[in-house]
C-alpha cells in the first residue's frame, strides 16, 4: 500500500523550535528516498473511482497503473487500488468494497522509506506516536504513525523497490495545527525528515486560508521527502480550506483549471493571489479537495 539554511540559523530565526542538541539531529538515521515516492492517499467510493482517475489524469497528465483488488490493512477488508502517476505529484487510490478499518483513511499521505523498522523506530524518537504496528501488505510493508497536532501519515516499503522518473514539480503536503502544537509538529517532523524550515511567516495573509483581511502563521519545511506547508489556525476555517491536504503546482493556473473543469471537477475556491502565487481550490469526482497553484506573473 502506498498508499538548506544552516541549523544554527534556524535556531535562531524561528523562536527556538530547534532546541534539540545538533549531535542528536544527525544521531536521527536518514529514510527518506524521494518526492515522487510520496502518495496522497485518496479515498473514493468504488463507483467514483473510474471517474475520479479520469479527471485528475485529465487535469494533471501521467497515467495509471492496473488497478487491482487486494487487502491492504492489517485485518479484513477488500478494496481497489492503483496508482496515478503525474508530473505533479502521486496519488495512491483506494475504493473499498468493505467498511474501511480504523483509522485507514485519516492517513493523509504514503511515504517511502529505505528501511521501516529503522523509520518506525526514528518516527517515534522524534515525537511520534505509531498508532499502526507494521504489517505485510502484498508489495511490502507498512505502518501507521502520528505526529503532535494529530497529523497522520503512513510509512510504506516495498520488497522489489520501486524506481520512478524525478517530478517536474514536487507538491506541498498542507498540514493545518493548532498553535497549541506548531512548534511541537514542526521539531518533531524536521528532526525526522533531516529537513529544513525554509519560511516561518508570522502574518501571512488571511486570505490564503479563507480570511481576507486577517493573518495566519505559515511555516514552510523541505526535505527529501518533498515540500510541506504548516497553516497554523484556530479552527475557525471556511469551508473547504482544510479539506485539502495537497497542493499541486502547474505552469498555468488558468489551464489546469480549463482542463479540471471541463472533465467534472468543481472549482469550490476561484483564483486568488498572495505573496506572488495564483491559487485556488478544487474538487475532484468523487469528493477528494486538492489546492492548485502556480507562480503569478
Amino acid at each position: 500500500m502506498r498508499i538548506g539554511s544552516s541549523i544554527f540559523a534556524l535556531a535562531i530565526g524561528f523562536g527556538g523550535v530547534f532546541s534539540q542538541p545538533l549531535a542528536a539531529r544527525e544521531a536521527a538515521p536518514m529514510v527518506a528516498v524521494g518526492s515522487q515516492y510520496d502518495t496522497t492517499h485518496v479515498y473514493v467510493a468504488p463507483a467514483d473511482v473510474g471517474a475520479f482517475a479520469d479527471s485528475f489524469l485529465a487535469t494533471f497528465g501521467g497515467q495509471s497503473t492496473r488497478q487491482g483488488v487486494a487487502t491492504v490493512t492489517p485485518t479484513p477488508s477488500s478494496t481497489s487500488t492503483q496508482l496515478l502517476q503525474t508530473p505533479v505529484g502521486t496519488v495512491s487510490l483506494f475504493g473499498f468494497r468493505t467498511p474501511i478499518p480504523h483509522p485507514f483513511g485519516a492517513e493523509r499521505t504514503g511515504y517511502l522509506v529505505t528501511d521501516l523498522d529503522v523509520a518506525v523506530k526514528a518516527a517515534r524518537a522524534a515525537g511520534a506516536d505509531v498508532i499502526v504496528q507494521i504489517f505485510p501488505d502484498p508489495i511490502g510493508r507498512d505502518a501507521v504513525i502520528q505526529w503532535p497536532g494529530g497529523v497522520n501519515m503512513q510509512l510504506y516499503w516495498h520488497t522489489t523497490p520501486p524506481n520512478y522518473a524525478p517530478l517536474q514539480t514536487v507538491p506541498e503536503n498542507r498540514v493545518y495545527v493548532s498553535p497549541d502544537r506548531v512548534d511541537a509538529f514542526v521539531k518533531s517532523f524536521v528532526t525526522f525528515s533531516h529537513g529544513k524550515v525554509v519560511s516561518d511567516e508570522a502574518k501571512a495573509p488571511g486570505a490564503e486560508i479563507g480570511r481576507a483581511g486577517d493573518t495566519y502563521r505559515r511555516v514552510r519545511i523541505e526535505s527529501t521527502f518533498g515540500k510541506l506547508v504548516v497553516l497554523v489556525s484556530d479552527g475557525h476555517l471556511p469551508y473547504p480550506y482544510g479539506h485539502e491536504t495537497t497542493g499541486y503546482e502547474v505552469s498555468s493556473l488558468s489551464d489546469t483549471l480549463a482542463k479540471a473543469r471541463a472533465h467534472g471537477a468543481k472549482v469550490l475556491v476561484e483564483p486568488f493571489t498572495s505573496e506572488g502565487r495564483a491559487s485556488s481550490i478544487v474538487q475532484f469526482p468523487g469528493g477528494y479537495v486538492a489546492e492548485i497553484h502556480a507562480a503569478s506573473h
